[in-house]
């Protein structure tokens, strides 16, 4: 069984995905508008960016800034364009006011994807019960992967939660991957891939001229050697 550590890397673009490749990525988070966190990518750019590489794509499906579902049916709507443009690996993550998980809209949309395979996002990280809503999501179809650094301050305050949560592994909420970004440094990669993490997010730290320049090569092998010499 391959012990191999999964590197995602966020790509705006194919001249983003093919420095990605090139620097050892297993998978890409595909975006657009960084300056609103990180929206969803028109058919024809994920088109682009599937003929360039041959990584797993994984798609955000999310419509404004912030964590709230707002449109749902366009939600919806959007991910049936997408899916009929060949995606089918998806990003999402919707919370209502309380900080409860939206569990219509996150039911909607996964209704919508029918069994493709989803990252539930950093919204995880703004809830206010972050046990319940593993535990709400945890037989939805699809659902393999939590993005999360423990914390919305990132992984240096969250670095005991996702060392708890990689504990939990198994778990009824908790057998989905933890793939570990926000703020994540390469020193923080010893201490979690000797907890059993596997899954590793990067965006601004494979940019090092910082998001106006596209993803370089170079940074992304950094992290892969990185996280290959653990």
């Amino acid at each position: 069984m391959s012990t191999r550590a999964v590197l995602e890397v966020i790509a705006l673009d194919p001249e983003d995905a093919v420095a990605a490749q090139a620097g050892g990525a297993d998978r890409l988070e595909l975006v657009t508008d960084m300056a609103a966190d990180g929206l969803t990518p028109s058919p024809r750019t994920f088109a682009g960016v599937r003929a360039a590489v041959d990584l797993d794509l994984r798609v955000m499906l999310r419509l404004a800034d912030g964590f709230a579902a707002g449109d749902v049916d366009g939600l919806v709507r959007v991910a049936g364009e997408l899916r009929a443009a060949g995606a089918d690996q998806f990003v999402l993550g919707f919370l209502s006011p309380d900080g409860g998980v939206d569990l219509d809209a996150v039911e909607r949309v996964a209704v919508e994807l029918d069994g493709c395979h989803w990252t539930f996002h950093r919204a995880i990280d703004r809830a206010a019960d972050r046990d319940a809503l593993r535990k709400q999501l945890a037989d939805l179809p699809g659902l393999d992967t939590y993005l999360t650094a423990g914390s919305a301050s990132g992984v240096d305050d969250g670095l005991p939660t996702l060392l708890a949560e990689v504990r939990r592994r198994g778990e009824p909420g908790y057998a989905q991957r933890l793939l570990v970004g926000g703020g994540l440094r390469l020193d923080h990669v010893p201490t979690l891939r000797a907890a059993g993490v596997d899954g590793f997010h990067i965006g601004g730290a494979a940019r090092p001229g910082g998001w106006d320049e596209p993803v370089s090569a170079a940074a992304v092998a950094e992290w892969r050697a990185a996280l290959d010499g653990v």
